[in-house]
């Protein structure tokens, strides 16, 4: 009898395991991870239910757990490692089974949920109209559920009815953490408005201005030129951005190689120099290079030409008339390139954002001056490339320090 007994424990399993992961994966295109927690919530499901009807008294049989202790230890930890919250009530919305992860999301339960009705848990609706429908029949799926204790957690709900042989019935929730899912649908749909605001603005002014040139001014001596200045001004405005866009966008997507190799670091700040000469002269910024002559470092020159020109121009740009921007190296753990400016500095709370796409501290000067917003994410997308990272300190009124940071390379020669 035991063997029959553990022969319907395992059909029982993959009977449960295959319903549930079926709905999960015929419901939604999210996913084939879904599928799998399915499966997995399945099979315990299914153990769970057996183990309770050899727990029903008054039968001769041994229980599940006294036979087969090694099965119920293997159930146990697989679902207690599950990323998903399981939580399985009875008919009257008590808890019967959940695992580590379940616990974890109501944080007033204390250390065990288990024999605690749905309401002493949690008082959001969402949670208890679903595991109600479920307890009468109906499944619901795409349940959102949000969390705030101790961080923002986004959850999709799904609950099914569960009956046993003896006709309780009950229903079963997985939450699944969509939180990072959301979080770049929110990226994506922020860049797409970004990308869609910076492509208008400049398109809209050479439209009226091409305007204004057809309806007479093209013939007017006083206007024409500058009319013809704007438009060129907004066009490479306009290929600027699509030429970020589209770089970082590569770079995200790991098309960008990197070949890295010893670097003389003085000669290339010097050539790097050179090229944004005429912006710093006319602001009158002196640039200076204070990387030692016979340093080098460890990375893809091309690329690191990129950065240091993006960070070198902005040190320009949002410096202070007469300023200075200082390029230093020094070694610790990794090699670090540092730019610093004298200009007026960055509040504290636009730090953590700074390398985001589009995002700026100044929108308008940024603007007036030519940014596309986009330079310092491809610098910190390019510094990780290379396995290493991109830092930003700065004191409001005095000036901002960045720093590459590189790993450090046996060939590389950096200076002490």
């Amino acid at each position: 009898m035991a063997n029959y007994r553990r022969f319907a424990v395992v059909l029982i399993a993959v009977a449960a395991a295959i319903a549930i992961s079926s709905i999960f994966l015929l419901t939604t295109f999210r996913w084939l991870a879904f599928g799998a927690a399915g499966l997995f919530a399945g099979f315990g499901i299914g153990l769970w239910i057996a183990r309770r009807a050899d727990a029903q008294p008054g039968t001769d049989e041994p229980s599940l757990s006294a036979t087969t202790e090694f099965p119920i230890d293997l159930l146990n930890a697989t679902l207690n490692e599950m990323s998903e919250g399981l939580l399985v009530i009875d008919n009257d919305m008590r808890v019967v089974a959940s695992n580590h992860a379940a616990k974890h999301l109501f944080t007033n339960a204390g250390d065990s949920i288990n024999s605690k009705r749905l309401t002493e848990l949690t008082r959001n609706p969402a949670i208890y109209e679903a595991f109600l429908e479920g307890v009468r029949g109906s499944e619901r799926a795409g349940v959102k559920v949000e969390t705030f204790a101790p961080d923002r957690r986004v959850f999709d709900l799904r609950v099914v009815p569960l009956h046993t042989n003896n006709g309780t019935r009950g229903a079963v929730g997985v939450f699944f953490d969509v939180t990072r899912l959301e979080r770049l649908e929110l990226i994506r749909q922020e860049f797409l408005s970004n990308v869609s605001h910076e492509l208008r603005t400049p398109l809209t002014s050479i439209v009226a201005l091409a305007e204004t040139l057809e309806a007479g001014a093209l013939n007017d001596p006083n206007n024409n030129q500058r009319f013809l200045t704007i438009i060129q001004k907004n066009a490479a405005r306009m290929h600027h951005l699509i030429d970020d866009i589209l770089e970082l966008s590569a770079i995200e997507a790991g098309n960008v190689k990197i070949y890295p190799e010893p670097v003389p670091l003085h000669a290339l700040v010097e050539d790097v120099i050179n090229s944004v000469a005429a912006s710093a002269t006319s602001r009158n910024i002196a640039v200076r290079n204070l990387v030692p002559s016979n340093s080098h470092v460890f990375a893809d020159p091309h690329r690191l030409v990129q950065m240091l020109t993006n960070l070198i121009e902005n040190a320009i740009k949002f410096n202070r008339d007469g300023g200075t921007v200082s390029i230093t190296l020094s070694r610790s753990d990794n090699d670090r390139i540092s730019v610093e400016d004298t200009g007026e500095g960055i509040p504290s709370h636009h730090l953590e954002r700074l390398f985001e796409r589009f995002y700026r501290v100044d929108r308008a000067r940024s603007r007036e001056l030519g940014g596309t917003g986009l330079g310092l994410a491809i610098v910190k997308h390019l510094a990780k490339a290379h396995g290493g990272e991109v830092k930003v300190e700065s004191t409001f009124g005095q000036g901002s320090r960045f720093t590459i940071e590189l790993p450090r390379h046996e060939e590389s020669g950096s200076v002490e």
